[in-house]
């Protein structure tokens, strides 16, 4: 009996050691991190877990830098592995300075989300091929409808929901969705069948996060905006996160705590930052690296 134990032993044993000599360990998680490519919900879209965004004070902070600067952030960004580039029609000419940035890159290699904003008088069709002009790109990765604040929103903007279907069917866009501000536009999300992405503010400490008054300068409701991220992951909805960073005013280590929250407790698939400088680019990536240890 001795005997037979030890032959299986060693037979474990040497299994055991081929696959940890191939790489293929079945018990050894793989690593997450912040430039990993996930699935956004429904989407069909692969993302990088953490986004370049340009809209730190609707762009001014990225327009202050110039094209030149505003062009060596995002090729650094993409050399560090970060794939995901957002902006907004509101952002003044970011959809220009963030095509000139990603001239010469193969368009497959990253994913681009636009927010439109969703003006009554405005055709759907013209504003996404102005839109694409200026950011030099025959498609969109992901369009939202942007800044949809009252309870209303879904209703109000059929025109706009029925513009980017269309633009779907064109490929002009890939994927769909809205970013909301506010509870009354936020609880609206979770039930919403046509959204396939929402874009949430979400931060640990409740800074320009949603309240009854979407335009408030107090405090957010933390756990109500955290139920209804988790409502909507489960509906297969993507939820990425904004305003991690308190629109700036947090330090480095409630910087660090947003990206814990927002990954441990709220749940998003991916978070968009600002950034006037490289340092701010290597600190995120860090941030999100140690919350997903």
């Amino acid at each position: 009996m001795a005997f037979y134990s030890r032959r299986n032993f060693l037979k474990t044993g040497l299994a055991a050691g081929a696959l940890a000599g191939s790489g293929t360990l079945p018990l050894l998680a793989q690593r997450q991190t912040a430039t990993d490519l996930v699935p956004l919900g429904k989407s069909g879209v692969r993302v990088t877990r953490l986004a370049f965004g340009t809209g730190s004070f609707s762009g001014q902070v990225q327009r202050q830098v110039g094209q030149e600067g505003f062009t060596k952030l995002v090729r650094h960004a993409y050399d560090r592995g970060i794939r995901f580039f957002e902006t907004a029609e509101t952002y003044g000419e970011m959809h220009k300075m963030l095509g000139i940035a990603l001239q010469g890159i193969p368009r497959e290699s990253y994913q681009l989300m636009s927010k439109v904003t969703t003006r009554p008088g405005v055709d759907p069709r013209t504003k996404f091929d102005e839109l694409r002009r200026l950011a030099k790109t025959e498609y969109f990765d992901i369009m939202l409808m942007h800044w949809q604040h009252t309870s209303s929103w879904p209703t109000d903007t059929h025109r706009w929901q029925d513009g980017i279907l269309e633009a779907e069917s064109k490929k002009v866009v890939i994927g769909r969705g809205a970013s909301v501000h506010g509870l009354p536009a936020l609880r609206q999300v979770p039930s919403n069948p046509w959204l396939q992405v929402a874009m949430i503010r979400v931060n640990h400490r409740g800074t320009r996060m949603d309240a009854e008054d979407y335009d408030t300068d107090g405090l957010g409701n933390v756990s109500e905006v955290v139920s209804h991220v988790h409502a909507a992951r489960k509906t297969g909805m993507g939820v990425i996160s904004m305003k991690l960073v308190g629109e700036g005013t947090f330090n480095r280590e409630d910087r660090q705590k947003a990206m814990r929250f927002a990954f441990r407790n709220a749940g998003v698939d991916c978070v968009t930052v600002g950034y006037k400088n490289t340092g701010e680019i290597d600190e995120a990536i860090s941030n999100l690296n140690l919350a997903l240890a």
